[in-house]
């Protein structure tokens, strides 16, 4: 089966180049911002919805006007994209899929697309429209290893002043042979996760390592004087320390991601909302630390790419308050309990245990059965 694939590596721009692509990344944001305050306006005012061959006309009007020459500068194709960018946020927010699109800051991530015509791939070296000499790439394996010409690339910097190019590429996926492990998982706090056969990952907790340096930072950012160089300095320091914790939480997201694709053909999860969990005041910075949403994200593409299957069950699927051995439901279970008895059968469950084996068993019989599981747990479980 044929996918397309980004291939990403940091890069180190010469002075030539990154005078270059900060003028890129301003073009970009300036026409981004300025297209999406007229289409604003537009709705606001007449209650008309401006479609992306309007805003493409708008660039080019933007482009001739003399006050606006700056945009000549740079290539023209990162402007157009960022136009089909916002085209698709726009359509994903009439279609109720996500919020209204917002303007873009100076200071958050910066990000430029070029597609085929506005960049070279040539013998491992990657030129750019406008730039005489290749980017600097940091390559972590041999440049012929690339599946194919990249279809599109995508330079950006963070916020720690780091430099990136994602490169889309169509590769043909290669499924890993037939494994007859299967496994549920349960997420949480003190583990990462607990697997249905017993195996805990623990939680290593990455913004707690770096709490002190962080709060020591951030109160420097405090003290430096708004719009001077050592507030930019500070503020820098800061992202590179955020920038630290996202790598690292990363980094052992897809190692564990990989780890449970590549030993178990079936891998069963709860479908939980994030979004509503994270408004626990208590609880809010120890569920954005531990990531499951990225986690569950990973185990889904993985899995289409190496032919493994994930089951989501629904959210309200009662699996910590159900006994594994009778099937008897609690009518409650507090968070603060972590063993309890059943009163049905007597067996005492380990709650993340406990919650595991019922996710596996019911993650089973949904694709046993094709039917839903949902709170009341009309499929039997075993």
């Amino acid at each position: 089966m044929k996918t397309k694939r980004a291939y990403r590596y940091r890069f180190y721009p010469t002075p030539e180049q990154e005078t270059l692509l900060a003028r890129t990344f301003g073009c970009v944001r300036f026409v981004y911002n300025t297209i999406l305050s007229w289409r604003t306006e537009a709705f606001q005012q007449e209650q008309t919805r401006i479609g992306y061959k309007d805003a493409s006309a708008r660039l080019t009007a933007l482009k001739k006007d003399p006050e606006r020459a700056f945009l000549n500068e740079v290539s023209c194709v990162p402007l157009q994209q960022c136009l089909r960018h916002q085209q698709l946020a726009f359509q994903s927010f009439f279609e109720q899929r996500a919020g209204y699109p917002a303007f873009k800051s100076k200071k958050h991530r910066q990000s430029a697309e070029f597609t085929a015509s506005a960049f070279r791939f040539r013998d491992g070296q990657l030129f750019l429209a406008k730039c005489r000499e290749p980017l600097g790439i940091r390559w972590t394996k041999q440049r012929e290893t690339l599946p194919s010409v990249p279809s599109t690339v995508t330079v950006s910097r963070d916020t720690a002043g780091r430099y990136f190019v994602s490169m889309l590429c169509e590769v043909e996926t290669q499924p890993l042979p037939v494994t007859l492990r299967t496994t549920g998982i349960d997420l949480g706090l003190k583990d990462l996760f607990v697997t249905a056969d017993g195996k805990r990952t623990g939680n290593p907790r990455h913004t707690a390592k770096y709490a002190a340096r962080l709060a020591k930072a951030q109160r420097a950012l405090s003290r430096k004087q708004r719009g001077s160089k050592n507030r930019a300095k500070a503020r820098q320091k800061v992202a590179r320390l955020h920038a630290k914790i996202a790598d690292t939480r990363l980094d052992g997201l897809h190692q564990l991601s990989r780890r449970l694709i590549n030993e178990n053909q079936v891998v069963c999860v709860e479908s939980l909302a994030v979004k509503n969990l994270i408004r626990n005041r208590a609880l809010s910075k120890s569920i954005a630390d531990a990531g499951w949403g990225e986690l569950v994200r990973q185990l889904e593409y993985k899995a289409q790419w190496a032919g493994r299957q994930v089951v989501k069950l629904d959210r309200w699927f009662p699996s910590s308050k159900r006994c594994s051995c009778c099937g008897h439901t609690l009518a409650s279970l507090p968070l603060s309990v972590r063993i309890w008895v059943c009163p049905e059968c007597g067996t005492e469950h380990d709650r993340d245990m406990n919650a595991a084996v019922n996710i596996k068993a019911a993650g089973l019989a949904v694709l046993a059965l094709g039917e839903n599981v949902s709170g009341i747990g009309r499929v039997p479980l075993s």
